[in-house]
């Protein structure tokens, strides 16, 4: 499948953060505020375009979710281009709701596709487990959790999850597509101020994946399950009835990564293949944005 930019046209990629609570997630909506809507409505306004832009992203977030990393990219006529390239940051600062920003905007480099030449993504999810709850200026970002949990206990389970799996317990089954995975890394820390933070990378993500795995391992930091319950869940390759997935607000994606600019053609490419498991037949679609 060919992802040549159209003669006349450059590729633009778009750097930005936002915070979820208001949000139904990344992608436009009608009726419903959403992070493309909003950005796509500022993009057309500012550089008075007769038509509407479209924005690809790199991970459609779900509603209620933040982003700090998060990546996108549009073409625009070269003659837009160059007449708003200087301008552009400044006049979408001024422009779009406070609760989006863009910090970058730049000519993407060829091959370069927000969403398929990406290589993974990064989230965080943030934990509290004070007995007295969440500081409430911290409340919107960090969930809180009312047992003590135990961090040691949680990285042991996190790391049977680790590798290519086919991670169908732990997300949201959407038709004709894989829910065939490499997590990079799954790991606790606690910080300074205590909180419990988890850090998960993969190459790609499905519905609902981070807030399941997350859900998974609080059973056992909690003394709610045994170490070993993750990955027994993993393997059924079938939701199970006590994982919960948890709610969005304690949810960010931290940063995307791409591979050097001689490799993004070739990622752009790859991420489009059908996935499998050794032994199994491929299963429909890429590795794609994923939502968590």
């Amino acid at each position: 499948m060919s992802d040549d930019v159209e003669p006349g046209f450059v590729r633009v990629r778009l750097d930005l953060s936002y915070d979820g609570k208001d949000f139904s997630g990344w992608a436009r909506q009608r009726e419903r505020r959403t992070v493309q809507g909003e950005l796509e409505s500022a993009l057309q306004t500012v550089m008075r375009l007769p038509e509407p832009v479209e924005l690809t992203v790199a991970g459609r977030t779900d509603a209620g979710v933040h982003a700090r990393g998060q990546v996108a990219h549009v073409d625009l006529a070269q003659g837009v281009w160059d007449e708003h390239r200087e301008k552009l940051l400044r006049r979408l600062a001024g422009r779009l709701p406070h609760d989006v920003r863009v910090w970058k905007v730049e000519e993407a480099p060829a091959g370069f596709n927000a969403r398929f030449s990406a290589i993974w993504r990064r989230y965080a999810y943030r934990v509290g487990d004070q007995r007295g709850g969440v500081d409430p200026l911290r409340r919107g970002y960090v969930l809180w959790h009312d047992w003590p949990l135990d961090i040691g206990l949680m990285n042991e389970a996190a790391e049977r999850l680790l590798g290519e799996h086919d991670f169908a317990a732990y997300c949201k089954k959407r038709e004709g597509a894989t829910t065939i995975r490499t997590l990079l890394d799954l790991r606790w820390e606690r910080t300074e101020d205590g909180l419990a933070v988890a850090t998960v990378r993969a190459d790609a993500f499905c519905h609902n994946m981070v807030r399941a795995l997350v859900g998974s391992l609080l059973l056992v930091g909690d003394g709610h399950r045994p170490v070993g319950f993750p990955g027994e869940v993993l393997a059924g390759r079938v939701r199970h009835s006590a994982v919960n997935v948890v709610r969005p607000h304690g949810l960010t994606l931290e940063e995307v990564g791409y591979p050097p600019d001689d490799q993004l053609a070739a990622r752009n490419l790859a991420a489009r293949n059908k996935r499998s498991l050794p032994g199994t037949a491929p299963a429909g679609g890429g590795a794609g944005a994923g939502c968590c």
